[in-house]
């Protein structure tokens, strides 16, 4: 299938805004399935992992295929919960569009600008569609104003509902200027003129849609100005160049869960979201020459994919989704992982169809697919020929910022505990494992409480290990204060032979959420490379084990400034303990200072509960910082240390007589009070 017959697209949204019950209805007008799947019954495709069925949430992100208009759809439904970021972080970096499903009752809520904007990040053309238009409080143009206000972003419906609440009973296709409706439970689509008592209104509404895209197109400002009929191709054409260069946002109405609307969102999938080669070229590194290069997306190029999710299959070992962005990789081939610099052989080539597979026998330019057989693959590993070593940009994930205790409950289970938690912290990058070196501990890290409730409901079920878990605790940072230069020595005599090392490094405190760097400000071409390589190493190592407390650095530029290099007694292993020590000592010397951190807490709460529950939050160290108002509801916006926020939701529920409910995700590390 050609490029141009493609789309690659996500849907996001925030939690219970109807994403996957949106997906299920896709999948069954494009016929890829043959009943619709209920989130409410737990029997949702795209939802097939036991909890995700049990808490009729989405945990993982799934990918499918499916053909509407002789067009091929890969799909990737994403998580609504901000404890699961990483898994919409990773699917919007190999997609080339996104739907963004807004609930018409509460409009742009926290998590949609979350997604919104790491959408943002990585330049995804955007349709909105908003659903639930038959719910008790349902306001199309309240989400347009919304997204306006706060997504800063230009909505431009191509379709009005007919109607709202009980009354909604179709839509109205602005551009054909047509009625549709969906009988029989959905399964039939219907379209007609536009009824005389709404034409008024749908002519008014279509003239702000040709105004909006006539600003962008010079086509239609001409035809417009001559009056003449402006054809719907045209409209089409023009509203899909606007989207592709993210400057309107195409909006269109629905009630998912009665089968109405997905047509016409199917339609402008194809309609107006890029194919693979429509999104411009992708920006990579090339290792040798040291510089960066544009890769055009085309499948006789050179092989090259990013890896974006890694997968656990207990029968098949590691599942790794990979987005080719050139060339063709072939069944049984080896690759070459440019990131890791080693070769590894396919062995079989799927197609996923959430936890359902088929066998390929190569996969092409623009096109996604499991890679059964790489070993050594992670997230964020790009993969190739070694002829072209690229390296296509990483994925940036949040840090995570709560810790549990776990503990095998005999100590034969001690291996298989730890075997399973690799696993799982190779599928998920947002999740770490480490040992107290004091206590032996094993310590697990996460986003928040229920992403750890999940991983360890999973070691306990998938794994069948037997393992207690201790009480939450705060992650912490360390950071440093100052700027300070310090010189190491490095003397030692091993097995008869000296090893020596001297360098002069500098430490210094970079903005708050900048991560941490390390770079090389000396030139010395008698220096074997490997030298250099050991520093880096030194360095890098010593990031992760603080520098009074134990917690991991962060925010703190190293950089080499000089160094002694001795051909007789200077070896890799003497300049990398000589940085470890450098590195420690100059960090004690710059100031160094405990972080904590700080949540953007948003709480939705009915409006007799605002004053109760703003206390509630000071009371626990936190500020609040803004609120918006709904039709029966306040959002109130705060930050709160993420230490006293533990049993929240139990002190909220009480204050609220359970009717409020919040949402928290990580915002920043700051000084601890």
């Amino acid at each position: 299938m050609g490029l141009e017959r493609i789309r690659n697209i996500g849907i996001m949204a925030h939690i219970d805004a109807g994403k996957t019950t949106t997906t299920e209805r896709i999948l069954f007008y494009s016929g890829k399935t043959y009943k619709i799947g209920e989130v409410d019954d737990g029997e949702a495709t795209m939802d097939w992992m036991d909890q995700e069925q049990e808490r009729g949430i989405t945990i993982q992100s799934a990918a499918t295929t499916t053909f509407w208009r002789d067009h091929q759809i890969n799909i990737i439904d994403t998580p609504g919960h901000v404890d699961f970021t990483a898994e919409v972080e990773r699917s919007l970096r190999v997609l080339d569009g996104a739907i963004a499903v807004f609930c018409a009752v509460g409009g742009v809520e926290p998590q949609s600008e979350t997604v919104w904007h790491q959408a943002d990040r990585y330049h995804v053309p955007r349709i909105a569609y908003v659903n639930k238009m038959d719910r008790m409080g349902a306001d199309f143009e309240a989400v347009l104003s919304d997204m306006r206000s706060k997504l800063a972003a230009n909505p431009v419906p191509v379709n009005i509902p007919i109607g709202r609440e009980n009354a909604f009973e179709g839509v109205i296709d602005l551009i054909e200027m047509q009625e549709i409706r969906w009988i029989d439970d959905g399964t039939t689509m219907e379209r007609s003129s536009v009824a005389p008592e709404r034409l008024d209104m749908a002519l008014e509404w279509r003239d702000r849609l040709i105004d909006a895209v006539a600003s962008h197109s010079d086509a239609i400002t001409t035809l417009y100005l001559e009056g003449q009929e402006i054809p719907a191709a045209l409209i089409r054409q023009e509203i899909r160049k606007a989207c592709i260069s993210r400057t309107i946002v195409p909006v269109l109405a629905g009630a998912s869960r009665r089968n109405m609307g997905v047509q016409p969102l199917l339609d402008a999938v194809v309609d107006y979201l890029p194919a693979p080669d429509e999104v411009g070229p992708i920006k990579a590194f090339h290792v040798k020459k040291e510089e960066e290069i544009e890769i055009p997306c085309q499948e006789k190029g050179y092989p090259l994919g990013l890896v974006f999710k890694v997968q656990y299959d207990r029968e098949a070992g590691p599942l790794c989704y990979v987005r080719m962005y050139s060339g063709t990789l072939q069944n049984a081939s080896v690759i070459y992982n440019t990131s890791k610099k080693k070769r590894e052989r396919i062995t079989r080539l799927l197609r996923m169809h959430a936890n359902k597979s088929e066998p390929i026998e190569s996969v092409s330019a623009g096109d996604i697919a499991v890679l059964i057989g790489l070993k050594l693959a992670q997230t964020g590993d790009t993969i190739g020929t070694e002829g072209y070593p690229v390296l296509l940009e990483r994925m940036h994930f949040p840090e995570p910022v709560i810790s549990v205790a776990i503990e095998p409950k005999t100590l034969s289970d001690r291996d298989r505990l730890k075997e399973a938690l690799d696993i799982l912290a190779r599928e998920d990058p947002t999740f770490a494992v480490h040992e107290d070196e004091e206590t032996g501990q094993m310590i697990i890290r996460g986003m928040g409480e229920l992403h750890l409730d999940v991983l360890v409901t999973r070691v306990l079920r998938e794994f069948k290990v037997q393992a207690k878990i201790g009480n939450p605790q705060v992650t912490y940072r360390e950071s440093i204060t100052q700027k300070v230069q310090h010189t190491e020595h490095f003397h030692k005599v091993l097995a008869g032979k000296e090893n020596t090392a001297s360098i002069t490094i500098e430490v210094e405190p970079l903005p708050r959420g900048t991560g941490n760097s390390y770079r090389k400000a000396v030139r010395a071409p008698q220096v074997p490379e490997e030298i250099f390589d050991a520093i880096e190493r030194g360095i890098t190592s010593a990031f992760g084990s603080g520098i009074q407390f134990g917690y991991p650095a962060v925010d703190i530029g190293v950089t080499l400034v000089d160094l002694d290099y001795s051909e007789l007694t200077s070896t890799p292993f003497a300049f990398e303990a000589c940085a470890n020590m450098a590195y420690d000592a100059a960090c004690r010397a710059a100031g160094p200072v405990l972080l904590e951190p700080i949540m953007k807490v948003d709480i939705l709460t009915p409006k007799e509960f605002v004053g109760e529950v703003m206390s509630l939050v000071s009371q626990r160290g936190g500020y609040i910082h803004g609120s918006d108002s709904k039709a029966a509801a306040e959002i109130i916006h705060a930050q709160a240390p993420l230490a006293t926020m533990f049993g929240f939701t139990t002190s909220l529920r009480s204050v609220s007589q359970g009717r409020a409910s919040f949402s928290m995700e990580f915002s920043h590390f700051e000084p601890k009070r």
